[in-house]
């Protein structure tokens, strides 16, 4: 059965939008989907989350992405906050296959991003998440490259292959291991001048 439209008529040619009063719309465009990746990243950081609150912690999302995803503010016993947030890089993945044993595994990152994770002064952390796992790997961004003898970006690819640690799993305990990586450089800062000259 089929409605009037008595006060809105469109005649157009194939109308994909019905527009009558008083009546549902019946036929519209397509809207924007939410796709596997949408999911998966969500998943991401709410995984990472829920690791930073248990460690007593909190993280923030950034609005701009700009190669950091969330910036990862600690607290003392006392609940004081502490100086220096920590950049988060999530990288979500539902392809993760680990052998039984398996000490490390590649993954691909974009030398753009590279750039931007050296240039930081605070320790930047690669976390990649096993969707299907329901884990996530961690990686210290500047002190794994510093071990790299030889590395040099200006001669590397568009892309290179890191080894993430098994090992380095996301935890409470990795993320309070995260603020100890903070101080550590925190702690080379403190000579630092501030001025206008």
């Amino acid at each position: 059965m089929t409605s009037a439209c008595p006060r809105f008529e469109y005649n157009g040619p194939k109308p994909n939008v019905a527009l009558c009063e008083g009546t549902r719309l019946v036929k519209q465009t397509p809207r924007k989907r939410r796709t596997r990746e949408h999911v998966i990243a969500d998943l991401s950081v709410n995984h990472v989350e829920r690791h930073a609150l248990l460690a007593g912690y909190v993280v923030e999302r950034m609005i701009h992405d700009y190669g950091i995803d969330l910036e990862l503010f600690t607290f003392s016993r006392d609940g004081e906050i502490e100086g220096g947030a920590i950049p988060l890089q999530l990288k979500a993945t539902d392809g993760l296959r680990l052998k039984p044993g398996q000490a490390t595994f590649g993954f691909r990152m974009e030398r753009k991003d590279l750039a931007r994770w050296l240039a930081e002064p605070m320790p930047v952390i690669l976390i990649v998440f096993a969707v299907r796992k329901e884990i996530a790997y961690w990686l210290y961004v500047q002190h794994y490259f510093r071990q790299q003898k030889g590395f040099n970006i200006f001669a590397a690819g568009k892309t290179m292959t890191v080894s993430m640690p098994t090992a380095n799993v996301v935890t409470p305990a990795a993320m309070r291991r995260f603020a100890r990586f903070r101080d550590r450089v925190v702690e080379q800062m403190i000579e630092v001048t501030h001025g206008e000259e």
